[in-house]
């Protein structure tokens, strides 16, 4: 019996031991899978000559409105514009937010030749672009990336560049197709950079660049890749979403989208390239990156048969934020601020708010109102880069603790669901200071095509942000070309950056 006795203790033993390796185990799985993400960068390229997201951050800060005059350096016909709205492929609005200089690129830069460069569209560039800002504004270089596991994800859609010319310039044949391809934009980063973790470009219409975060931050929590950088991009080389939107007469007489007011009378477009570096924040802690904000949780479905192919649903709007409140283990009162899709449209605005009412409705508490803002009030609606300017806008909110308002409103539209105060609109600026729990903020974006996406962005951990009392960045930035001064004391530092050393000694 002794000899037996011993044998069933060491088995028992054994078995205990295995069975807590396996708990172990399953709750590193857990943990992975529902680890936050850590936004480590950002840059981008938006209306209004904003070239970094600080400018982004001053231009809402002081209720600027990026939106002006229809470009004159697409060759778009003279007579585009008919105010009455009557006559075919004609514009009834003569406003938009547009980027400065979307043909400025130096090819060589890239290791691109001009005719190649001539052939590629605006997206393909710009976004090039952003993407190393986006490496300099993290502290990486570009060689050190070479050959690692990052992941490549960009919202993109509408590649319309070139299809007005009847006939193609000699130089442009032969690389015409791989230039206007979405899956280039995505694509490209990866071969420039030599980038061995997934590559994908995501064509959801108006939500493609939340979409591409959602699948940035599922590749990285399955291990597909250590880091990613995530974009959306948006520009019009032709008229045809001013002719288009304007036979169905959704474009905003004066081109400004008024968010939620009871003046909206249609959308507004708007250009945008964005780019962020997004990485575990175990590993961003690790690795001392600073860290701007945090990606608690995202969430994607779908309308399905809604009343129209292009017609929002509020019970899946409702669905996606709900979803993404499980997956970061909060509910409706843990979230301050809503950057919401927003598109001053007559149909989409009270939709999004009752989804609103049926999700914070009575999880709201003592937490006092939810506030709700929308970027397009600014700038426009950019189309498959909207949601990812709505994450960097929030991302600034949260650094400078102050929630932006929503210009344009006249009074708070009488067709939403404002409720007893559970909804507010931030028609005038709010403070946003640090209490003793997280700040958070949910990011919407509605596509057209019925895919749905939200994310939960929080504030940085204490001593990762890095950012100083004083509201500006502490850490060592480059500024992708430029030359900027900064006096401290008696001395004068210059910061200068370059691709080469003789770039820098030039």
């Amino acid at each position: 019996m002794t000899e037996n006795e011993d044998r069933l203790r060491e088995y028992v033993q054994r078995a205990v031991g295995e069975l807590r390796a396996a708990r172990q185990e399953l709750q590193d799985l857990r943990d992975r899978a529902s680890e936050p993400m850590a936004i480590t960068a950002v840059a981008c390229r938006l209306p209004g000559g904003v070239d970094t997201p600080e400018k982004l951050w001053d231009a809402l800060g002081s209720g600027a409105d990026l939106v002006g005059p229809l470009p004159t350096d697409r060759g778009w016909p003279a007579d585009l514009v008919d105010p009455s709205g009557e006559r075919p492929w004609s514009s009834y609005t003569d406003q938009g937010g547009f980027l400065d200089d979307v043909a400025g690129f130096d090819p060589g830069f890239f290791g691109i030749s001009p005719r190649e460069a001539l052939a590629m569209d605006p997206q393909q560039r710009i976004f090039l672009e952003v993407v190393w800002e986006t490496f300099e504004r993290a502290g990486v270089r570009p060689s050190d990336e070479r050959r690692s596991r990052t992941g490549v994800f960009v919202g993109v859609t509408s590649l319309d560049y070139g299809h007005h010319v009847a006939e193609l310039p000699d130089d442009m044949q032969g690389n015409v197709l791989f230039g206007r391809s979405p899956a280039m934009v995505a694509g490209r980063v990866g071969y420039v950079f030599d980038l061995r973790g997934p590559t994908v470009a995501v064509d959801t219409m108006c939500s493609s660049s939340l979409v591409a975060l959602h699948q940035a931050c599922g590749a990285i929590r399955a291990d597909e890749c250590d880091s990613a950088i995530v974009g959306g991009t948006a520009t019009l080389s032709t008229p045809l979403g001013y002719t288009e939107f304007s036979v169905q007469g959704g474009l905003a007489r004066d081109g400004r989208c008024r968010s939620f007011s009871d003046s909206a009378d249609g959308t507004g477009w708007g250009e945008g390239v964005v780019a962020m570096r997004v990485e575990r924040l175990s590993r961003a802690e690790e690795l001392g990156r600073p860290v701007l904000a945090v990606i608690r949780a995202t969430a994607v479905n779908h309308d399905g048969a809604s009343n129209g192919l292009t017609a929002p649903s509020r019970g899946a709007q409702a669905a996606v934020i709900t979803r993404a409140l499980r997956a970061a283990e909060l509910d409706g009162s843990d979230i301050d601020m809503i950057e919401a899709h927003g598109t001053a449209t007559v149909l989409g605005d009270p939709i999004e708010v009752g989804a609103l009412q049926d999700v914070f409705g009575r999880a709201r508490g003592s937490a006092g109102p939810l506030m709700l803002g929308s970027l397009k009030s600014n700038l426009g609606h950019t189309a498959s880069a909207a949601g990812l300017a709505g994450v960097v806008k929030v991302v600034g909110a949260l650094q400078r603790e102050v929630m932006p308002r929503t210009l344009h409103v006249d009074s708070p539209s009488s067709r939403c669901e404002w409720g007893d105060g559970t909804i507010e609109l931030l028609t005038s600026e709010r403070p946003w200071p640090r209490t003793d729990r997280p700040r958070r903020a949910g990011v919407s974006a509605f596509g057209a095509s019925g895919t749905n996406s939200h994310a939960i962005v929080e504030e940085a951990p204490a001593g990762t942000d890095g950012v100083g009392t004083n509201g500006e960045s502490t850490g060592d930035e480059a500024t992708g070309g430029e030359v900027t001064g900064r006096r401290d004391d008696e001395v004068f530092l210059w910061q200068v950056s370059g691709r080469t050393l003789p770039a820098m000694r030039a």
